[in-house]
This record gives structure tokens, C-alpha cells and sequence, in this order.
């Protein structure tokens, strides 16, 4: 009797953690992958912005600049029927380079307007800005993490050679979640159009990035939670979390990739850059900045990355 009592307490035991699990993975999705408001991440410490690069940001003249220019609308539909958005700017001289800009999590194309007015003004290209799916304003219900996404910039890619011509030098240029995006379009098929690569605080998976959040944020194991949000994610958004790897895709790329890192990034950390600098495939380059938080290397040392940058692209882009 008292065995199967302990049995039944065991079995009851086993159920409730179930629920609790099940429960807690669909909570995590609903919190970081369903298209929804997002306020987890305010008052997060690993992304306090330092002052100086808190004027850039959101108060930087680039905003005038953005809100200034007469971008053209494009729209493309995905692979899977989504209606995506992208902010088109013809260079004011003719050129042959165009670079693709990816925005971070929760941003919008135009976000990434501090780099597009260096291209644009300082090199002379043609700038094309897409809204990710699930961001701005494309549609989509859930977060790609660059999974998805990297399909949307092949085919972004291949719009804009149609567009521009077989001729069209090609640059594409992510930050954070749009950093991964990009390197996990690096595994692709690409066509030869695109010439070089530029990852700023990338990470390695999604999978990592979650374990790594998980821990730092709400001080929880893995295990059992991270698989089960796994298979939820694969369920209610095709992809699993272990398959959108940044890392197993840069190991299948062509197009040569310049990392770019800051040393005091702890959202990202900037040992995740270093291994994809690691196992990349392609002539690869890898530059870290002191001092620079989450995405705040171009504001932090702007003349080293810019100067890094152009020494790149002028190695790879003629």
C-alpha cells in the first residue's frame, strides 16, 4: 500500500512540473517570439546605453537625416505569402553598391538610419532599409530571430539585382538580431552580387541566446524549459530554436564577414562573435571595441569603425 501510495505521489509530482512546464514554455514564447508588446526588456541592466551613445541614438542628427530623405516604398512578398516593407534610397550619384541594412529586435528599418546616412553620404551607395517580418511595418506574427528572415534577404538581395542591374555590388550590413539575420543568410545560396558581410553584435544561435537570457535574466536552468519553448516555437512559428544557428550557418559561407564586437556587451557577450569569427568559412575579419556596450561600437569609437569598414569593403567591394 505504501507503495503505490509513493507511486501516486511520484506520478502527481511528475504531472504538476509537466504543467508547469508546459505552461512556462508557451509564457516564454508568448514573451520573446509572438508579435506582441514587448516590456521585459525595459530596465534590463545589460542594455543601459551609455550617455554618449544615448544623445546618438535618440537624439542624433541621422534622425533629421532619415525623416529628411524621399525614400521609395517597396514591398515584396516572402516565400510563405507575407507582405514585407522596405525603404528604398537611390544614391545622389550613380553607383553600382548598394548595401542591405538588417534592424534589431523590436526595431524597424528606418532604425537603421545612422548607418544608412554613412553609406549613403560618406560612400556613396544606395541604401535599402527593410522592416523585418514581425516588425514595422511588414506583416508577420512572430519573431524570426533572422531564422525566417534570412530567406526575406536572399530574396531582398535578388530584388534589388533585378532592380539595379546585374552589375549591382552588394553589401549587407546587421546589427544585433539583424547581425544574425544576415550571417545566417551567409549560408545560403547568394548570388555573387554580394561581396561582403558585416556582423555587428551578433549571436551565435537562438537557442544560445535564449540559454544565455534564461540564466542572466531570470536565474533559471535550461533544462527542461528551453526544449519544450523549443517545440512550442517550432509549432506556432516553424522554426526551432536549435536550427537558427548563425554559427552552422557561417560555416557554409562565401562572401567574406567583418565582426564587429563591443568588449563590454553583456546582452550579447562579445565571445559569441569571436566563434562565428572562428568557424567562418569565408576570408573573415574580427574587431572588437572597448568600452562599447549591446550594438554601441559605431557610436562609441565611430572613426575606428568607420575606417575599419571602409578598409573592408574597399578590399572586397570595387
Amino acid at each position: 500500500m505504501k507503495r503505490k501510495k509513493w507511486l501516486k505521489i511520484t506520478i502527481g509530482i511528475v504531472i504538476v512540473l509537466l504543467i508547469i512546464n508546459v505552461i512556462a514554455s508557451f509564457y516564454f514564447y508568448n514573451l520573446a517570439i509572438d508579435r506582441n508588446q514587448k516590456d521585459f526588456l525595459q530596465g534590463n541592466q545589460d542594455l543601459e546605453v551609455s550617455a554618449e551613445a544615448m544623445e546618438v541614438f535618440f537624439d542624433g542628427d541621422w534622425r533629421d537625416w532619415v525623416s529628411s530623405q524621399q525614400f521609395e516604398e517597396i514591398e515584396m512578398t516572402s516565400y510563405d505569402g507575407l507582405k514585407l516593407q522596405g525603404y528604398y534610397l537611390e544614391a545622389k550619384e550613380p553607383t553600382n553598391k548598394t548595401v542591405i541594412l538588417a534592424h534589431g529586435y523590436l526595431g524597424n528599418g528606418k532604425d537603421m538610419g545612422l548607418y544608412a546616412q554613412f553609406y549613403y553620404e560618406n560612400l556613396g551607395y544606395n541604401v535599402l532599409m527593410p522592416d523585418a517580418r514581425g516588425h514595422g511595418q511588414s506583416e508577420g506574427d512572430y519573431i524570426g530571430f533572422g531564422w525566417h528572415d534570412r530567406l526575406d534577404y536572399v530574396d531582398w538581395v535578388n530584388l534589388m539585382i533585378d532592380k539595379l542591374g546585374p552589375d549591382t555590388e552588394i553589401v549587407l550590413h546587421g546589427v544585433s538580431m539583424g547581425a544574425a539575420t544576415v550571417l545566417m543568410a551567409s549560408g545560403e545560396e547568394l548570388p555573387n552580387n554580394v561581396k561582403a558581410i558585416i556582423s555587428d553584435s551578433a549571436y551565435t544561435s537562438v537557442r544560445d541566446m535564449f540559454a544565455y537570457q534564461m540564466k542572466r535574466m531570470y536565474h533559471l536552468p535550461t533544462f527542461p524549459i528551453l526544449p519544450s519553448t523549443s517545440v512550442v516555437t517550432k509549432m506556432k512559428a516553424g522554426y526551432s530554436l536549435s536550427e537558427a544557428s548563425a554559427l552552422d550557418q557561417v560555416k557554409k559561407a562565401e562572401a567574406p564577414i567583418l565582426y564587429v564586437h563591443g568588449n563590454s556587451d553583456t546582452f550579447v557577450p562579445a565571445a559569441m562573435s569571436e566563434k562565428l569569427y572562428e568557424n567562418t568559412k569565408s576570408e573573415a575579419e574580427l574587431m572588437t571595441v572597448d568600452g562599447a556596450g549591446h550594438g554601441e561600437a559605431f557610436v562609441v569609437d565611430r572613426e575606428r569603425y568607420e575606417n575599419k569598414l571602409m578598409e573592408f569593403l574597399g578590399e572586397y567591394v570595387k
